[in-house]
């Protein structure tokens, strides 16, 4: 009978195809794993993400995962490199002031049904009912919001396309005026300055 060896298999090559990012260079896998996992149980929904959100016909929860547009300080998101990502809750009812952003807003239904609409300047509106894994992608500058028109609540995935966007871009004249009362004055202050910096640069 022929004698046999295992022959340890030489372990196969690994190289990083893409260039690391900036931000995790010389972090762990185990540091890595931790800032950039967020679960939704640890989230907590923010009632004031936005200017308006306090107003009745236009409440909602912000569950930031991504990023964070509201432009309240905290650590509590993984930082956003290209776009963010957050989960709102959305009670019957309720939706969002028609706005605009300067960079595509995509709505991508988790739970519950979802009116999205497009509008123009002259109040020309088109309805858009979206159930669980439909989605909605709105173009920069085209005037756009939400509404649950139901009895139930509505969970619904948001996207901005750009990691630090500019504050929601009101359609109604008033409220855009106060489109960082979300904020304390300070903050606010400080929030408008710098982004009117980037967008200057961009």
């Amino acid at each position: 009978m022929a004698s046999s060896s295992l022959k340890k298999k030489p372990a196969p090559a690994f190289k990083r195809v893409h260039e690391l990012d900036p931000a995790v260079a010389g972090m762990s896998l185990e540091e890595i794993s931790t800032r950039y996992v967020a679960r939704f149980g640890e989230r907590k929904p923010d009632w004031n993400a936005f200017a308006d959100a306090k107003i009745e016909g236009w409440r909602r929860a912000q569950h930031r995962f991504i990023g964070n547009t509201s432009g309240k300080p905290g650590p509590d998101f993984i930082p956003a490199g290209g776009f963010t990502l957050s989960v709102m809750y959305v009670p019957p009812g309720q939706g969002n002031a028609s706005h605009t952003h300067e960079i595509e807003e995509v709505f991508f239904v988790l739970q519950g049904h979802l009116t999205v609409f497009f509008e123009e300047e002259d109040g020309r509106r088109i309805d858009v009912v979206l159930g669980p894994w439909d989605c909605a992608s709105c173009p920069a500058g085209v005037i756009h919001g939400y509404h649950n028109a139901t009895v139930e609540p509505v969970y619904t995935q948001v996207m901005v396309g750009k990691a630090r966007p500019d504050f929601m871009g009101y359609a109604d004249v008033a409220l855009n005026q106060k489109r960082a009362s979300h904020l304390d004055k300070k903050l606010a202050a400080s929030e408008l300055k710098a982004r009117t910096v980037r967008k200057a640069k961009s």
